[in-house]
């Protein structure tokens, strides 16, 4: 892929603040000189993007809002990594540069700050590769990226989490290959490598790789659904798209609730974000085999009204998928228990709300998504948050 020259422009403009940005204060001053830099950047064909996403940096940044460590960082992963990447030739080659340009990047910006911050660095350089598979066809792809890592390495840098170095490299390379894995066997797409892989990182540094197995068993549970029967659900139009490969979607509206989960539980230490986390998950496993399995099982019935609907229909419930839905979150809920997660009373609790969530991804099925107000991502973002608020009350209210 070539490397236009106005992204040469830019990234020079940008890698001139970063070096100069320690040397001029206050802040809003350097703040100033970025704008009219950008200013004139914008003036420059297919740069408006490039040049507005530095001038609103750079005003968070001016005004306090956006400690210097991550304006240079940012602005390291997005235009190095873009660079290197461009540099890369084909596609799957090129994310490798774009990850090895934009995390040597910041690495080199964190020491010439004096402020390495590895977590921050990792995550941030995973958003940006996320964010650009996501919108890679986009013409404002680069504005994106940018003010989303950002956002991004603001958030960690304010959680101020301390994380062990060498748990931060076995984080990343256990991630990286599993999401690495999964891309390869057709289960995840590039945003869904990009996606799990953060996921697990953030699951195994803020609480510990128990968490990631009980998530991983979750994806192997899916995929395997996904691919019963599917010749007979082909027949049916009923199949996964692309194989049943997942995206981020997928893996944000099944796993958002539970990382938020494990963060929470890494900071205060509460058990009770342990029963959020193996509820919300024992939900979405059983929600997706209960899908997967259950639209096999004849014809489905309306939760809402138990009507016979076609087989498919968003809120049909069967008998089998039921059951499979049962099976499901015992066997989330189980591993929990075997891995020293949850005691045996919060096992049948976080049993009971898995199915309570995979229900509640039905009723709203049938009356929300039904109407077109929401997707199924929404439909299992809220049944995966009501598992886990399920879980947590039971656990409240009995224990």
């Amino acid at each position: 892929m070539k490397i236009q020259p106005r992204l040469l422009l830019a990234s020079g403009i940008a890698i001139l603040g970063i070096l100069l940005a320690p040397f001029i204060q206050p802040a809003w001053l350097f703040s100033i000189f970025v704008i009219a830099f950008s200013a004139v950047l914008y003036l420059i064909r297919g740069t408006q993007y490039i040049s507005f996403a530095l001038g609103v940096t750079a005003i968070l940044y001016g005004v306090g809002l956006l400690p210097l460590v991550a304006f240079g960082g940012t602005v390291a992963i997005v235009t190095l990594g873009e660079l290197a990447f461009r540099a890369g030739g084909e596609e799957k080659l090129a994310y490798i540069h774009y990850t090895a340009g934009a995390t040597l990047g910041a690495l080199i910006v964190m020491a010439y700050l004096g402020n390495i911050q590895p977590l921050v660095l990792i995550i941030g350089v995973l958003v940006a590769l996320l964010l650009r598979s996501i919108l890679a066809a986009r013409e404002d792809a680069y504005m994106i990226i940018m003010l989303g890592v950002a956002m991004t390495m603001f958030l960690f840098l304010e959680l101020d989490f301390q994380v062990d170095i060498l748990l931060l490299i076995l984080a990343v390379t256990i991630a990286l290959l599993f999401g690495y894995s999964s891309f390869r066997v057709g289960a995840a797409d590039l945003s869904g490598l990009f996606s799990g892989a953060l996921i697990g990182i953030l699951l195994i540094v803020f609480a510990d790789a128990r968490w990631f197995l009980v998530m991983l068993a979750f994806f192997i549970i899916g995929s395997a659904s996904t691919r019963y029967q599917y010749r007979k659900k082909q027949s049916m139009g009923v199949e996964q798209e692309r194989g049943g490969a997942r995206g981020y979607k997928n893996a944000f509206s099944n796993g958002l609730v539970a990382t938020g989960a494990a963060i929470v539980f890494g900071i205060t230490g509460d058990p009770i974000w342990v029963a959020v986390f193996v509820g919300s998950i024992a939900t979405a496993t059983a929600d997706t085999v209960a899908s997967e399995i259950g639209v096999t099982g004849g014809r489905p019935y309306m939760i809402t009204t138990f009507q016979p609907v076609p087989e498919g229909t968003n809120g049909g419930v069967t008998i089998r998928g039921e059951m499979a839905a049962l099976v499901g979150s015992l066997i989330i809920s189980g591993l929990a228990v075997i891995l020293g997660m949850i005691p045996l009373p919060v096992f049948l609790i976080c049993t009971l709300a898995g199915l309570i969530g995979t229900n509640i991804d039905s009723i709203v099925g049938a009356t929300i998504e039904n109407r077109g107000i929401i997707g199924n991502s929404g439909t299992n973002l809220i049944a995966t948050f009501g598992g886990g608020v399920a879980a947590a009350v039971l656990v409240l209210w009995l224990i």
